[in-house]
């Protein structure tokens, strides 16, 4: 064999090996998306992007109204629609047009779905691309709050004005069902047993708020539905419960809630009362009530949308809640077992509650000061504050793309 012939059979065969190394090897994954927390700035229709620690490091933001041109020509197009847009600017909006309201990712982090009450709609934002990827007008004339079901696969809602709550397809927008509730369905909650909890707060944009005219606030009730053929199976009218206790002053009107970890316990705040109450769902009774320091004091017909308090979460150990006192200017830790008070962490306006992604710490938005504010469940004190939009409400946890750079049309 000539030496060329050598060298020819030799390069072949590195050639070969290289070919079947570079089949055999595999495929990269993509890396997985990172965990950020969204605010929803419902005044001028951006959410905030967060890191998801206590730290609260700026990510980037996103803009959740891009087709608003497009919905502003329909609104002026259709006088019904017209008239409530404008009630809502002008009564639960306190001026201004709500455009986010609640807000979750996909399970992917591609795409940010967001309610937003003045359009009467929900939609999906594209994270690479900021275009509305599909859009789900609800019933009747406002969207409010939102749930994210357990797998992350869709999306219960509240349309305030319809007494339904409709649940989405995350991915496809596509309605799944729907199930009837109380007046102005609110607050939604999934159980692990795979139901939805409702909460209906029932009119809060009148003057209405002697206790002697209570009943005229309208039917306010825990709709309890099952999460697959979305067949009510249960409603709770907290009035009977209330008065039960003894607590028969008290609204039963039920706002922000949340479970303890083995959704053995509810705990809820309702409208006009500064502090929560806890109620056995087992037993079907109120158990504990906790009355948190009053600053504010101001009447009832002063408090926006009539809550005192509005924002409440609970450690995932289940040793803290952080409550939100929204009229009185504070949020603060309360320890579960004792309802021992923690340090009062002033903030302007809070209005919402949830936790951070290492369960550390609880993050409340501050609606008042256009920034949202970390708290150590341990200590109850302040980590640090951060600027964001107009007017801040929900927070919650989510994600985004891995190299996502911080704008909706940048994707790394």
């Amino acid at each position: 064999m000539t030496q060329r012939r050598a060298l020819s059979i030799l390069a072949s065969l590195g050639l070969a090996t290289s070919v079947a190394a570079t089949a055999s090897a595999p495929a990269q994954a993509d890396p997985p998306p990172r965990e950020v927390l969204f605010v929803a700035n419902n005044w001028d229709g951006t959410a905030s992007v967060l890191s998801s620690g206590a730290d609260l490091t700026p990510v980037g933001q996103v803009d959740v109204i891009p087709d608003r041109e497009q919905r502003m020509r329909e609104i002026y197009r259709d006088p019904v629609r017209l008239a409530a847009f404008l009630v809502i600017r002008e009564t639960v909006g306190e001026g201004h047009d709500q455009y986010a309201d609640d807000m979750y990712t996909t399970p992917d982090g591609s795409s940010l779905v967001v309610s937003r009450p003045s359009f009467a709609d929900v939609v999906s934002i594209s994270l690479a691309t900021g275009e509305v990827e599909w859009r789900f007008p609800v019933s009747g004339l406002r969207a409010d709050h939102m749930a994210v079901s357990p797998d992350g696969t869709q999306v219960a809602v509240s349309a305030s004005t319809g007494n339904r709550v409709h649940v989405l397809d995350i991915e496809t927008g596509a309605e799944a069902g729907s199930f009837a509730t109380g007046d102005k369905p609110h607050e939604n909650v999934y159980t692990s047993d795979g139901l939805i909890w409702n909460m209906s707060i029932g009119e809060v944009n009148n003057d209405l708020d002697d206790p002697a005219l209570d009943f005229l606030k309208g039917d306010r009730v825990i709709t309890v539905a099952d999460a697959e053929t979305f067949e009510v199976v249960r409603e709770i009218d907290m009035r009977d419960r209330l008065d039960a206790a003894g607590l028969g002053t008290l609204s039963d009107a039920v706002r922000p809630a949340t479970f303890s970890p083995d959704e053995s316990k509810l705990y809820f705040q309702v409208s006009f009362f500064g502090g929560f109450l806890e109620y056995d769902v087992a037993s079907d009774r109120i158990t504990r009530v906790k009355a948190l320091p009053r600053v504010f004091e101001g009447r009832r017909d002063e408090m926006v949308n009539d809550s005192r308090h509005h924002g409440l979460t609970m450690q995932p150990s289940g040793e803290h809640l952080c409550v939100a006192g929204t009229m009185d200017d504070y949020a603060m830790v309360v320890d579960r077992a004792t309802l021992a008070e923690g340090p009062r962490v002033d903030v302007d306006k809070p209005y919402w509650s949830t936790v951070t992604g290492d369960g550390a710490a609880c993050v409340v938005s501050e609606s008042g000061a256009d920034q949202v504010t970390s708290i150590d469940f341990a200590t109850g004190r302040r980590i640090t504050s951060v600027p964001v939009g107009d007017h801040p409400q929900r927070v919650r946890l989510g994600s985004v793309p891995a190299g996502w750079s911080g704008t909706t049309s940048q994707v790394g």
